[in-house]
């Protein structure tokens, strides 16, 4: 049997484990974000932002573009470790 390193053997089971690892990390990003504004918003409250109290902004605008770079960082992500994934199948035959 050969001593190769795991990803070189088996390059899908490399590229699901990223996967997997990309999205708990990006899920508990969101997580992390929308519990900490709604659990701290009275303490956030002193803050404000465009005339705004920093949770009430948070909660209108800023979480949702949050959750759009949230996406746009799986998208971007996602289709690095696709084209490596096929770079690595055509590589292996």
């Amino acid at each position: 049997m050969s001593q190769e390193p795991l990803s070189i053997r088996h390059p899908r089971d490399a590229y699901w484990r990223r996967v997997r690892r990309l999205t708990a990390a990006l899920l508990a990003s969101w997580f992390l974000l929308t519990f900490g504004v709604i659990f701290f918003a009275r303490e956030l409250s002193g803050f404000t932002l465009f005339g705004w109290p920093f949770p009430f902004y948070m909660a209108a605008q800023g979480l949702t573009l949050l959750y759009l770079a949230i996406v746009a960082i799986y998208l971007i992500r996602m289709r690095h470790l696709d084209r490596q994934l096929k770079s690595d199948a055509t590589d292996a035959r």
